[in-house]
């Protein structure tokens, strides 16, 4: 299978401090990746890598057949898309208007800027489809923060991207509001198959059905990467996070819970 992205050897270093070490990791075309591991593990640095952002110290990355250092960034931007439940806007912009934003690239929309009908059906498709027909007149401010995570998720679909990255895309959520967007990034897997994702976590309830495959990280090292089933198990999981973790999964999700007992044989 084609590589979406590749990381090769990769080191990186902020302020003399070395981050990542060595890191290598095959991320296949039309596969949905899970990247999880504790906080400061270098999960943000390797999606960085992911997105175009930023660049290793040392070895070498591709993306969506593009070496960083060798490609033009914002070409090879225009084809990714980020969902990011931070998204820092200001303006009381219609959920329409927050989806058109997806097209230039900006938080806001520029001035005299206007959409093609083209885009214009385009949008409309995504809000349908993502269940935000109704809520297309309405502005950010008054959105739950579930519609803001699925305004987000169609922001970043109509550039029609071959990569999605989701950076803890329900973060803020309550339950209900995370099984909503769960389910949105689910339905993904049917409207835009071949689309490649990334999605950033650290818990496993988190983690869409539709998780092919999963990386574990810790300190800044791959501690295990492969189809999700074979590597979202209590001995990964407890090694990454340094604790014992039980792991369960049941129609296809996944749960944790700390152990009491760290020999907790693997499922």
């Amino acid at each position: 299978m084609t590589a979406a992205i590749e990381l090769r050897d990769v080191t990186f270093r902020r302020d003399g401090k070395e981050i990542l070490h060595g890191i290598d990791l095959k991320i296949g075309s039309g596969e949905h990746w899970a990247l999880l591991g504790p906080n400061g593990a270098g999960k943000s640095t390797i999606l960085g890598f992911c997105g175009a952002v930023t660049h290793p110290s040392t070895g070498t990355v591709d993306v969506l057949g593009h070496r960083l250092g060798h490609v033009e960034l914002q070409a090879l931007r225009r084809t990714i898309g980020h969902v990011n439940p931070r998204h820092p806007l200001r303006y009381a912009l219609t959920v329409r208007e927050v989806v058109y934003t997806g097209l230039t690239g900006s938080i806001d929309l520029p001035a005299r800027w206007t959409p093609t009908a083209e885009q214009r059906d385009k949008a409309d498709h995504l809000l349908r489809t993502l269940g935000l027909a109704k809520k297309a007149e309405d502005v950010w401010p008054v959105l739950s923060q579930g519609e803001r995570g699925r305004t987000l998720v169609a922001r970043a679909l109509i550039i029609e991207p071959r990569l999605l990255l989701l950076d803890e895309p329900t973060t803020g959520l309550d339950v209900a509001a995370r099984e909503q967007l769960l389910a949105t990034i689910d339905l993904l897997d049917s409207t835009h198959p071949g689309v490649t994702s990334v999605l950033v976590t650290h818990h496993l309830e988190e983690l869409p059905s539709t998780t092919t495959h999963a990386v574990l990280i810790a300190d800044g090292r791959v501690v295990a990467a492969g189809p999700a089933a074979a590597t979202v198990t209590t001995r990964n999981v407890s090694a990454a996070f340094d604790h014992p973790i039980e792991v369960t999964r049941r129609d296809g999700r996944w749960s944790a819970r700390a152990s009491f007992s760290p020999e907790s044989p693997a499922v």
